[in-house]
């Protein structure tokens, strides 16, 4: 196996990297109080049947896939080969304001997980982000995401924050909150 840079030949293999999310967890959120006295709960819990859900690479990951491997745009945009077949990927850009590198994808084809290559892939984008001064590294999941809360909790990532309405004003109900991860490289 190989890790290497994103070349904009390879923009159309990556979309065979099989990202399915496959969870009987999820992570439940529980609001209480009103206005400025307002406080969450989140907890682990079973989910009432297990979920496998496609997770294909969305139309931001592409636009930051095209930008980084063709050098328009700073950032990493890397993947693992395996027998010269796309196996993982991570694409990460810098927020230069906050002095962060953002995560926007990681993904490991279905086949190959529990190998460590995630954890590799999340390793190299900390070093690369200690490298461009960057206070931290952070990365978003949604709470039925539950393998992908595993990997970044067993990285030293922490809950830093939620967003209950980022994908509709029901999230809460659909269990699917937006999790804010960060991890401070200090």
């Amino acid at each position: 196996m190989e890790i290497r840079p994103v070349q904009p030949t390879d923009l159309n293999l990556l979309s065979e990297i099989d990202g399915t999310i496959d969870s009987n967890q999820y992570v439940h959120v529980d609001r209480s109080g009103e206005g400025l006295e307002l406080s969450w709960e989140i907890q682990e819990r079973p989910l009432r049947e297990r979920r496998v859900r496609p997770n294909a690479i969305d139309d931001e990951v592409t636009f930051w896939l095209k930008q980084i491997s063709s050098g328009a745009d700073e950032g990493i945009a890397l993947m693992i080969e395996h027998d010269d077949v796309p196996v993982a990927l991570v694409v990460a850009s810098q927020d230069y304001p906050h002095k962060t590198m953002k995560v926007h994808d990681i993904r490991v084809d279905f086949d190959h997980r529990r190998q460590g290559l995630a954890m590799a892939l999340l390793y190299q984008v900390v070093a690369m982000a200690r490298e461009a001064e960057c206070r931290a590294v952070t990365v978003e999941t949604t709470t039925d995401n539950y393998p992908a809360m595993q990997l970044l909790a067993k990285c030293g990532f922490e809950v830093a924050g939620l967003d209950a309405r980022r994908h509709s004003n029901h999230d809460l109900v659909k269990e699917a909150v937006t999790l804010f991860w960060y991890s401070p490289l200090d």
